[in-house]
């Protein structure tokens, strides 16, 4: 790639390879010849030749997609520069380049968030939107498992929802037993009890909830106290 965008008025750009010896990515056509047999894109959509080889309308679906993933990347980056070297005018880049701003701040703010290096080429840009509010520890490990385990974005979405749901439930009954309301003369009812019958306070209230419980869960139902 080079470092420069060309700025092309061509109806007809970015060629996929139809022969078997193409090249991976997407090359400039040169010639009325090249283009006979190739998927070319044009800037309202894509010209698709008529015969073409399923493996190769397969081949360029994905290289496609991997241009799709990699501008979110190229405009957040794009955007930061911008942003940091010209703030009087980068706004200006903005409307002259016709690109929405909202999308653009949207593609920066996940750019921020991952630096160059922790990017991750076998996931989507989408991957790393999924996790970009979390702490950088926590975008690893999930960066991870869903590399290793070939997710999908929404996959991924579904795994975190998952465990967040686990975790507010575990809460919520922790939260909810601690807060058991007991007025002070009740609790020191329970506790001259608990001292007389020579348990400890904690013991002798689920000994008692237990003993309770089975009684009337054996009188309904027969049934037993779970275990742990």
């Amino acid at each position: 790639m080079t470092n420069q965008v060309e700025d092309r008025k061509d109806s007809e750009e970015l060629i996929f390879g139809k022969s078997a010896g193409a090249v991976s990515k997407p090359r400039r056509a040169n010639s009325a010849e090249s283009r006979g047999d190739q998927v070319l894109t044009t800037n309202v959509g894509l010209h698709i030749p008529a015969g073409l080889a399923f493996e190769e309308w397969e081949r360029a679906g994905r290289q496609l997609s991997g241009l799709l993933n990699s501008s979110s990347w190229w405009l957040g980056d794009w955007l930061i520069y911008g942003k940091d070297q010209y703030a009087d005018r980068y706004e200006r880049g903005i409307r002259g380049a016709s690109l929405q701003y909202q999308t653009l701040r949207n593609y920066a703010w996940v750019s921020r968030r991952f630096e160059l290096h922790r990017r991750r080429p076998a996931l989507s840009f989408q991957h790393h939107a999924e996790l970009a509010s979390l702490p950088v520890e926590e975008q690893e490990a999930w960066l991870d498992r869903a590399e290793e385990l070939k997710w999908s974005t929404k996959q991924l979405r579904n795994a975190i929802r998952a465990e967040r749901e686990g975790t507010l439930q575990q809460t919520e009954t922790v939260t909810t037993t601690r807060r058991l309301a007991v007025p002070d003369i009740r609790l020191q009812w329970w506790h001259k009890a608990a001292t007389r019958a020579g348990a400890d306070l904690e013991e002798w209230v689920t000994a008692t909830l237990d003993a309770a419980a089975s009684q009337v869960l054996n009188e309904e139902t027969g049934g037993q106290m779970p275990l742990e």
